[in-house]
């Protein structure tokens, strides 16, 4: 037996969701605090230029956060984020099915209309790209929290079949948006949205390379 591996406690998987969580928020340290600094604007003035270089700054810091969590992991307590023996049901990929159109129905609800439309002619292409490769990697961290918060639950409550995961995103990532958004509607949408994303990683036997896939769809769509 590995001597660095240790059998992990609902706390230590908690605390790998909480550190994906605060990954998240170092991007309002940067657009609100260091930024506003080095560009002499606020966010809502930043040009063409800021903007991009701020969601790459953003997607480094994240893809670092995200190797590491994912590394710590295997390394620490022998969990492997991409390991999935279940098979998944035909019952499971409609129920799959019916979470993406019923969250991308909402989502044309409450743009009015497409959401990539309106984000490309309001952004333009240079942006549009930029920001839709940071919203891939602001997928793969609210997946960690609901990857971990859900093995924390489990262990913690012995249930498997409560989407604990879609509880913690929604109460950390999902309500976040409140504040970063100013809004406490977004916010509450948000949270429904993340009950839903945590909810589909259960329906899809707990695929990682399956739900990544899945919440990106719902999630940038």
């Amino acid at each position: 037996m590995d001597t660095n591996k240790k059998k992990a406690k609902g706390i230590d998987y908690l605390f790998l969701a909480l550190i994906a969580f605060a990954g998240l928020m170092v991007e309002a340290l940067y657009a609100y605090l260091l930024e506003p600094v080095i560009y002499g604007l606020p966010m809502m003035q930043w040009g063409v230029t800021q903007s991009i270089c701020h969601w790459i700054l953003t997607c480094i810091t994240w893809g670092l956060i995200a190797v590491f969590i994912i590394k710590y992991a295997h390394k620490k307590y022998d969990f492997n984020l991409f390991e999935s023996k279940n098979k998944i049901r035909v019952w499971q990929w409609i129920l799959t099915v019916v979470c993406v159109v019923f969250v991308l129905i909402n989502q044309f609800i409450n743009w009015n209309g497409s959401k990539v439309f309106h984000e490309f002619y309001s952004n333009g292409m240079p942006k549009f790209i930029f920001q839709y490769i940071y919203y891939l990697f602001e997928t793969l961290l609210f997946m960690l929290i609901i990857v971990f918060g859900q093995k924390a639950c489990e262990l913690w409550f012995k249930k498997e079949n409560i989407p604990y995961g879609g509880i913690v995103v929604a109460l950390t990532w999902g309500l976040a948006h409140w504040g970063t958004k100013g809004n406490f509607f977004v916010g509450v949408l948000a949270a429904a949205g993340g009950f839903c994303f945590g909810l589909v990683y259960l329906l899809l036997s707990r695929n990682t390379k399956y739900t990544y896939l899945t919440l990106c769809i719902m999630f940038i769509l």
